[in-house]
């Protein structure tokens, strides 16, 4: 580099690179955000809470996912040694969770309780999982096997992540169970809040754009193709103007009740036990049991073909 680079190179650091590397070093340029809980606890960890999905698909689907030797003999050595990362590392993430909503220290002697308490919820969760993965071989003539669906299906492995993040949600962890689901939402297209209540048999067939809002209540066996949305009509503003929290606002579902691709449910509606909504519809008020809705057939308008004079319908 001759003495004139050198120099430009100096000026440049000086003149560009030191006063924003100091900008951005200000936490003040923060604002509301902050580095770590007041400073003595750190954020949650994506690399972490990814590890934490892989070892609650690696116990609840063992040889599937984790390490794919696993055998009835060597299971129980493999489980012991799943259960020990996955509880120190659930615990430090819940602590970091509650400090991430500003709780404080304290929050973390709560933490290696519900991490526990998640863990025992483990077996019950693989339960509704194998549901899950049963009714989708049951419902896809595509589906060759059980096995395929668990190995292979997207919508079984955002449902997996789902029921991961519900527990959790479920025992008041913040942040933590949202970060499962949006990862599986990257991972697979299928966007399911983990405060939404879903019961087992679901299935989600191909998946992509599947969005399932944070009151929305799911029963059991229901089967929902790609496209579709259980989404809010409105949102109730206060003084201010900002949305108001907690509203349940998001459809509610029955049992054994198929919604096919692209069509869009909205509102706290209500769709009865064993209702079929066709595909690319926009529903905004209650589907009575058994009812099945359809778009409008259009009719067939005749198409002239030059090369012969013939109407072809």
């Amino acid at each position: 580099m001759t003495q004139e680079s050198s120099r430009g190179a100096g000026r440049r650091y000086d003149d560009i690179l030191g006063p924003t590397g100091s900008r951005l070093a200000d936490s003040a340029g923060l604002g509301s955000l902050w580095l770590s809980r007041n400073g003595d606890g750190p954020l949650p960890s994506a690399t972490d809470i990814k590890r934490i999905i892989s070892l609650c698909r690696s116990l609840v689907f063992p040889g599937f996912f984790g390490n794919d030797h696993t055998t009835g003999r060597n299971l129980p050595f493999y489980v012991g040694l799943w259960l020990e990362e996955l509880r120190s590392l659930l615990t430090a993430q819940i602590g970091a969770g509650f400090g991430f909503n500003g709780a404080g220290a304290s929050a973390h002697d709560t933490a290696r309780s519900l991490a526990d308490s998640f863990i025992e919820r483990l077996p019950e969760v693989r339960r509704m999982l194998l549901a899950d993965a049963t009714a989708t071989y049951n419902g896809d003539p595509a589906a060759e096997s059980v096995n395929e669906v668990v190995f292979c299906y997207p919508g079984l492995k955002a449902t997996a992540n789902y029921r991961f993040a519900h527990e959790l949600y479920r025992l008041g962890v913040p942040v933590v169970p949202r970060m499962i689901t949006e990862m599986a939402h990257s991972e697979t297209g299928i966007d399911i809040h983990p405060g939404a209540e879903i019961g087992e048999g679901l299935m989600i067939d191909h998946g992509t754009g599947v969005v399932i809002g944070a009151t929305a209540i799911i029963g059991c066996r229901v089967r929902i193709y790609q496209g579709v949305t259980l989404g809010a009509r409105s949102f109730p503003t206060d003084a201010d103007g900002n949305p108001i929290k907690g509203i349940k606002r998001h459809p509610v579902i029955g049992d054994d009740v198929v919604i096919y691709s692209n069509s869009t449910l909205l509102g706290r509606i209500t769709v009865g036990t064993g209702a079929v909504i066709g595909g690319n519809l926009w529903v905004t008020s209650d589907v009575a049991p058994g009812q099945r809705i359809t778009q409008t057939p259009v009719p067939a308008t005749p198409i002239n073909d030059n090369n012969n004079g013939n109407n072809i319908e």
